[in-house]
């Protein structure tokens, strides 16, 4: 049955949300439904709503009166020819403009003439910059500039010419030095630091409509590359214990009649014996197998996780629920095995069944009690998602005015304030969190003050009351007394592979 109007992918129009109400949308795919006479459904993203909203949709949910059709090849190179008219000037001739204007006092709003001999004296100006640049590098290496024109073929019988060859252990010329400066520059691509999708067109449609793991039904968020053959079937079943997929409830049933494992296969580093939760930490390069199965199912949840099959570098934690029947998973954070950020993790995640039971700022204060175990101070890898961050923001701010309000001294004014003694510095020694998430934390609270020409952390009393109803919410804590765990050097262990 095909449509009425000319409704394309990437056509942009109000729909109908399902509480009520219209909001613009593009529409990413359409796809026609055997089971209902064949009828068009539309996978819409929501202007400005985050991606896990994106659903299918059905015809009569749709505006088609504000429908706008999406740009052809032609707009987009009317939109280049007014772009080129109204700055006709490439980078180029911007850059030649400013040497022109600098070297001849010009103002840069005044039109500039080009008189002969003009391109020479850039030229030379071009060599003057070369020559600086180029002092500078000797200046800081202390080592020759490699010239091209001076580069001879080492004789065998020339003793200067084997001297010149170079050596693996010589210290590197100036231009291979800038080389490995930029390349320190450049942004560490890794965790989910690195969001860049190699088909970007099919990461953004969710691939599979249901997932099945253990006695609950979840819908993903967004989309996680499993096989085709199990997502095209739109329901994904999951081994509760090794997270092995399965197209169907009947293969899920004969797997678990043979499946041995009843927990995580890792070491228990942590059980509470009153809530009834345990901790395994589980080696990327031991079990590489559960390392990709739970970072298949994260991607369900997680827009920005980036997946690689090398998962040795990685330590993966697991909190699980505990009873007669096994260890239930209930979320992970995984983390590097060596950052020289100091990150104490790189991805976190709570499935959605256990969302919203005080699960996921368990899961961020067993990474700080780990953090400080090993005596240093860790900070979640960046970006954080939007979730991830309301998590974090609540975990920073009711543990540093928690610490504040341990510490504080009553200061007689008629406002009420309650003035610290603690410095940031303190902070992060007693918390094991970043300075820069203190600072930013204490900011976003608004209690560093101006008081006697210093700048001192004040909390209010609203603020304390306000304090005492959130902690009244956390039933769940982490008792550091449970935790058996030796935090490990592995660069040693690195070298000693190696070796």
């Amino acid at each position: 049955m095909e449509d009425p109007l000319p409704i394309k992918e990437g056509c942009t129009l109000n729909v109908r949300l399902p509480e009520g109400g219209y909001k613009e949308a593009e529409i990413l795919s359409i796809k026609h439904d055997v089971s209902n006479n064949n009828l068009s459904k539309y996978y819409v993203h929501f202007s400005g709503f985050n991606k896990r909203l994106d659903d299918w949709v059905d015809y009569d949910r749709l505006d088609l009166e504000t429908l706008k059709q999406p740009p052809t090849k032609e707009d987009k190179e009317d939109r280049k020819k007014k772009d080129k008219k109204t700055n006709p000037k490439s980078r180029k001739e911007k850059s030649r403009r400013k040497l022109i204007h600098s070297q001849s006092g010009n103002k840069v709003g005044e039109k500039v003439v080009e008189k002969p001999g003009e391109k020479e004296k850039l030229n030379d100006s071009k060599i003057q910059l070369n020559e600086k640049i180029s002092e500078k590098l000797k200046e800081k290496t202390g080592d020759k500039i490699f010239d091209e024109n001076a580069t001879k073929v080492p004789d065998k019988n020339d003793k200067k010419s084997e001297n010149n060859v170079p050596d693996k252990k010589q210290k590197l010329t100036a231009p291979q030095e800038t080389e490995e400066i930029e390349k320190k520059k450049a942004p560490r691509m890794s965790g989910s630091l690195c969001t860049a999708m190699p088909d970007d067109i099919i990461a953004r449609i969710r691939n599979f409509e249901w997932l099945e793991l253990g006695k609950y039904r979840m819908k993903p968020w967004y989309f996680s590359p499993y096989p085709e053959e199990l997502a095209n079937l739109g329901t994904i079943y999951l081994c509760e214990f090794c997270l092995t997929a399965f197209s169907s409830k009947t293969k899920l049933q004969r797997h678990c009649q043979k499946c041995v494992l009843l927990q995580p296969p890792g070491n228990e580093i942590y059980r509470d014996p009153v809530n009834k939760i345990s901790v395994y930490e589980i080696d990327g390069r031991k079990n590489v197998k559960y390392a990709m199965h739970i970072s298949l199912l994260a991607k369900c949840f997680l827009d920005h996780k980036t997946l690689y099959y090398d998962t040795e570098p990685f330590l993966f934690y697991v909190m699980t629920v505990y009873d007669d029947e096994g260890s239930h998973i209930i979320g992970y954070f995984s983390k590097e095995k060596e950052s020289h950020e100091d990150y104490n993790v790189a991805c976190i995640l709570t499935l959605p069944c256990h969302q919203k039971q005080g699960f996921g700022r368990l899961l961020i204060e067993f990474s700080y009690e780990l953090t400080k175990i090993e005596g240093k101070h860790g900070s979640p890898e960046k970006p954080l998602s939007d979730l991830g961050l309301l998590s974090y923001r609540s975990y920073w701010s009711t543990t540093i005015i928690d610490l504040i309000l341990d510490v504080y001294e009553e200061n007689g004014s008629q406002s009420g304030s309650k003035h610290c003694q603690l410095s940031i510095s303190e902070i992060t020694e007693k918390t094991s969190i970043k300075k820069e998430d203190v600072i930013g934390t204490l900011q976003i609270l608004g209690v560093i003050d101006f008081y006697q020409h210093q700048n001192v952390i004040a909390v209010e009393q609203d603020q304390v009351v306000f304090h005492e109803k959130q902690m009244k919410k956390i039933r769940k804590r982490i008792v550091p007394s449970c935790i058996k765990w030796q935090p490990k050097d592995w660069s040693k262990r690195y070298y000693a592979q190696i070796k």
